[in-house]
């Protein structure tokens, strides 16, 4: 799969922390769920490497509402200073670091 790139808001939901998530857009989810097929670890989590700014970082994707969520872990809100209602770039890509 090739790098996925986009720009989202970022918002809050009281899931598992770290509450704050990125939604990926709907023009993604299809090229998301081909890739799940072989990188999946199960109940609908899909392993990605995502960058905001200069931070990399590795992750998982959350299913929601036939979507998906990128987390914006603590360490990355607080090395590219973004917080709730920040649109940002992300690039990301399907599979483990």
């Amino acid at each position: 799969m090739d790098e996925l790139v986009f720009e989202t808001v970022i918002i809050e939901w009281r899931g598992p922390a770290p509450f704050l998530f990125a939604p990926v857009p709907d023009e993604h989810i299809g090229a998301i769920r081909y890739a799940a097929m072989t990188e999946s670890y199960g109940w609908g989590v899909v392993p990605v490497v995502a960058t905001i700014g200069d931070t990399l970082f590795a992750t998982s994707l959350f299913p929601r509402e036939g979507g998906y969520l990128l987390p914006v872990k603590v360490a990355v809100q607080k090395s590219e200073q973004v917080g709730v209602g920040d649109r940002i770039a992300v690039r990301m890509r399907v599979g483990r670091a």
